[in-house]
């Protein structure tokens, strides 16, 4: 998500006295990431369930299985999920909803980086519908707060279920959990088109707890589709934040083979909360960056969909920018274009995708002594956002540094078919056949190749996923109470039950509480 851009006038006044080259650069503040990672209020004894709805036909199978086809006479089909999407990388890819009863019609944000299904419950001024609690009568409050941060944006809403209808390739109404916000900050942002956010990650980033049960696992139980969806976003080579028009799809319960080319290839889920993956290395222009593969698994390297942007950790970004720009065409590059800040822009006759390396993300393949390797053309990275009069177009750097980990955004998203298996605890990407410009593929796939030159393990075993630190927390607030408790008591204790010291205590720097003090 973003915020407006500086009013043109200004910007053609910053380009003034350069428009006559073919490159110019000018500084303009950005803020178009929207990283989707929860970092809510602790959980509350909550144990929410929504009850079954209705559908007009369970699909055949068991709800673990991979989905491969559509079943035109079942709950499914897959062709009418095609192009379900609209949106792009810069404020996010949504899909309509039918919410309700009568059905109130929303656009949902896709967001595989948090939990929680949440929709506007009151007016705002940047959104131009909201879901009306008190015209559907099958919407039930649960009466609990709720509040979602995350790291642009937060809210808080209240916990409720109603019904959900897809217009799209899913038959049938179901019961599902569902918050509607009633304040929030930084969260519904001017210029989006989306009234909510579809969270598709797993229970353990729900809130207020993991007891709530997700959007997606509620469709699992009583749709009884296959534990497994998929994720397409075509916006390659598209500005980031233009007409909202760009197409993707999300298909709810398996895989369409007419969404990707070529095979597709795994990598093992390493922990369910965000879609946590096991990256090995990472290349740019063909050349290793020779970083120990903990660095860029630190603290978790996660594939998210609500995330515009490649985020690096801060280390493995530097050392990103630095190769970037040793092997570019681009001499004595602004420092600032790289931080975020600056545009770059170029005569619109130019392209400048030439001028820039490819960029290559290993994963760890499901088996273990191999890899596979994911690459991002200049066309993935370096992207259009303004056009400035006739002859200007400029772009931003798709890739930012992050302080808590690597997050495989809309950035790289845009390239691939990404398949969430759930099912089989893993993530596969695909070429996609929408990553093209100009009729030229913008993404690449290749493997396998050996993992002998890196650890056996590039993730910490130590992983402090957020209900072990409010475990830990409870833990520590329950020993600083008992201590407390202890202290009170003996403050209350009467002077009688006190030693009193006669003259055969002598205290001296022999004692044990000398010779044990702390040094």
């Amino acid at each position: 998500m973003g915020t407006p851009l500086a009013a043109p006038g200004l910007l053609l006044l910053l380009l003034a006295g350069s428009a006559g080259l073919c490159r110019a650069l000018f500084s303009l503040p950005l803020r178009v990431s929207h990283p989707a990672a929860p970092a809510g209020s602790p959980p509350a004894p909550v144990v929410l369930r929504p009850a079954g709805g209705s559908r007009q036909q369970d699909a055949p199978g068991a709800a673990d299985g991979l989905a491969l086809a559509s079943d035109p006479g079942g709950t499914l089909n897959f062709l009418a999920m095609v192009e379900n999407l609209q949106g792009d990388s810069g404020r996010g890819y949504y899909l309509e909803m039918l919410i309700g009863t009568p059905p109130q019609a929303l656009n949902i944000l896709v967001d595989t980086g948090s939990s929680n299904f949440a929709v506007a419950g009151v007016p705002d001024p940047d959104v131009t519908s909201y879901f009306d609690p008190e015209l559907s009568s099958t919407y039930r409050s649960q009466g609990v707060e709720v509040t979602v941060k995350y790291s642009q944006g937060s809210w808080t809403g209240v916990l409720g279920t109603d019904v959900i209808t897809m217009p799209k390739g899913l038959y049938g109404s179901y019961t599902i959990n569902i918050a509607t916000i009633l304040e929030s900050e930084n969260f519904f942002l001017p210029g989006v088109k989306w009234h909510g956010i579809l969270g598709l990650a797993y229970d353990a980033l729900a809130k207020p707890s993991s007891s709530v049960e997700t959007f997606f696992d509620s469709l699992v139980r009583q749709a009884k589709i296959p534990n497994i969806f998929s994720l397409q976003m075509c916006g390659a080579g598209l500005p980031v934040s233009g007409s909202g028009t760009n197409g993707g799809s999300l298909v709810l319960g398996g895989i369409e083979p007419s969404l990707y080319t070529g095979d597709i290839w795994y990598t093992p889920i390493k922990e369910e909360w965000y879609y946590q993956v096991e990256i090995l290395k990472l290349e740019v222009g063909g050349q290793n960056l020779q970083l120990d593969c903990r660095e860029y698994n630190a603290d978790k390297a996660i594939v998210d969909s609500g995330t515009t942007l490649l985020r690096l950790p801060e280390k493995v970004f530097s050392a990103v920018v630095q190769a970037i720009a040793r092997t570019s065409l681009i001499q004595e590059f602004s420092s600032e274009f790289w931080t975020g800040t600056q545009l770059a822009c170029w005569d619109r006759s130019e392209k400048p995708w030439s001028l820039f390396p490819k960029l290559s993300i290993y994963l760890r393949d499901e088996n273990s002594s191999r890899s596979f390797r994911i690459s991002i053309l200049p066309q993935l990275y370096i992207q259009p956002i303004l056009v400035i009069g006739d002859n200007l177009q400029c772009y931003r750097f798709g890739i930012s540094s992050s302080t808590n980990a690597l997050v495989i955004g809309a950035t790289v998203m845009e390239g691939f078919y990404v398949i969430f298996d759930r099912a089989q605890r893993r993530v596969g990407f695909a070429v996609s056949p929408c990553a093209e410009v100009d009729g030229a593929p913008v993404s690449e796939i290749e493997g396998p190749f050996t993992t002998a030159d890196v650890a056996s393990n590039c993730v910490s075993s130590v992983s402090f996923h957020e209900p072990v630190l409010w475990i830990a927390s409870y833990a520590l607030m329950s020993l600083c109470g008992a201590i407390l408790l202890v202290l009170i008591v003996l403050l209350l204790i009467p002077p009688r039950c006190q030693h009193r010291y006669t003259d055969n205590d002598v205290v001296n720097d022999e004692s044990s509480l000398v010779r044990h003090r702390w040094k």
